[in-house]
């Protein structure tokens, strides 16, 4: 995409003093102008007057037994998309990343993705059994799995299709639909090790195969080390029981590793001495290469970002002046220890401020503050992670893969701002 304007005019980067300034000087002359428009605000509400919520009692503490969002707040759902959807379930629906903020994903709004539709269990009716290549093979009731050792652990987990429609070219304009496979919960829940340990493992195991209990019968098979090491059977997502969408009762959690092998509604973990090359394994989940041949076993999910304000589901709306960039990174391989931003196609490189905590396999929310012209912007973002992997290009990788695959795109995506402050999924090259 070639640009005859230069964006990157005046775009130098304030200080924070500036910028408040700038800000108080911008609702000075809103409000003095009377810029209010006509179902954006009631006058009658806004100051000195006294707004109608202050004249009358709220609603009791029993109006609500489970806390539900704003209704001002409707349209931040979960989405899916028409032509993606070959069966309700069978299906994906996206995380709307654009209306969020943080690095915690509320319950509500978990992306889901189903193979057999979701499945209602009965907790008291709910059995792990662990099979195979060990000692004593047994059955746990949920009650049984929370007498072991449990702990909390904050992890993304990311779809392996996640941006794969991008492989071609840009085609969803929205980073809800580009990278809204994605969320990030805190686990509760037992180490997988402990379940294990509890069977014996034979001298032989190298393996493990977890399998649902949905009508999918979902498998896949997993390196014995990596069960060993930071898997957990979780029970709990911040703070309560699991959504039937997310594997209610339980479900395992692969830390940093492709989402399809958190096998949901978990019933039964096969050990065995080698892998099984099970359905979900061997006709799809497998990157096609350029030449026709096809990787198997990439479980990682590779250093990724996005910024998701501005994006085309959120346009700039405020006019020139301070404006505030944010997104999110992430890396199967740990931490995000940097992420840079340019507003002008990557001529120029800024580093962005990460906020809040630091988590290995978890998502990190990126700022970057500058003050904006009302030329057109050109926005990427780059992520660099704790191994010293550098989040690479869509051509880049296009050059080692091909267009064939739909999974582990992690390419830098680029978002292009009118001066009208409606945004566009571009590519440039």
């Amino acid at each position: 995409m070639t640009r005859s304007s230069k964006p990157e005019e005046g775009l130098a980067s304030p200080g924070r003093r500036s910028l408040l300034k700038a800000g108080l000087a911008a609702g000075s002359l809103a409000a003095t102008a009377g810029l209010v428009r006509a179902g954006e605000a009631n006058p009658e509400n806004l100051p000195p007057n006294v707004a109608d919520w202050s004249r009358y009692l709220g609603a009791g503490v029993d109006a609500a037994p489970y806390g539900v969002p704003s209704e001002h707040e409707a349209h931040v759902v979960r989405r899916s998309v028409e032509w993606l959807t070959a069966s309700r379930e069978s299906s994906v629906n996206f995380t709307p990343l654009h209306e969020l903020d943080g690095i915690i994903t509320p319950n509500g709004l978990c992306f889901e993705r189903h193979h057999g539709g979701v499945a209602e269990m009965t907790p008291t009716d709910y059995r792990l059994m662990i099979n195979g290549l060990v000692e004593t093979p047994l059955i746990f009731t949920l009650d049984d799995l929370k007498r072991f050792p449990r702990e909390n652990r904050l992890y993304f987990l990311e779809c392996a299709a996640n941006s794969g429609m991008e492989w071609r070219g840009a085609q969803l304009n929205g980073c809800q639909f580009t990278h809204g496979m994605v969320h990030c919960v805190m686990y509760t829940g037992v180490p997988l090790k402990y379940i294990l340990e509890e069977a014996g493992l034979k001298t032989n195991a190298k393996w493990i195969m977890p399998e649902g209990g949905d009508a999918s019968g979902m498998n896949r098979s997993i390196p014995l080390e990596k069960a060993l090491d930071d898997c957990m059977v979780a029970f709990k997502m911040n703070g309560e029981a699991l959504r039937p969408e997310q594997g209610y009762p339980a479900r395992l959690v692969v830390p940093g590793w492709e989402g399809n092998m958190w096998v949901k509604w978990l019933r039964r973990i096969e050990v065995g001495d080698e892998p099984w090359h099970a359905r979900e394994e061997t006709s799809k989940y497998t990157d096609l290469m350029e030449n026709g041949k096809a990787r198997r076993f990439t479980w990682v999910m590779d250093t990724k970002s996005v910024i998701t304000n501005p994006s085309p589901q959120a346009p700039v709306t405020h006019g020139k002046g301070p404006m505030v960039l944010s997104g999110l990174a992430w890396s199967g391989n740990g931490r995000i220890t940097r992420v840079d931003v340019t507003v002008d196609g990557g001529k120029n490189w800024h580093e962005a401020r990460l906020d809040g905590p630091s988590l290995p396999k978890a998502l990190h929310r990126f700022y970057y503050e500058f003050d904006w012209d009302g030329s057109e912007l050109l926005l990427q973002s780059r992520a660099y992670d704790e191994t010293g992997y550098v989040q690479p290009t869509k051509d880049a990788l296009r050059a080692v893969r091909g267009t064939n695959s739909i999974y582990h795109n992690n390419g830098i995506q680029t978002w292009y701002v009118k001066a009208d402050g409606s945004v566009e999924n571009v590519e440039i090259s």
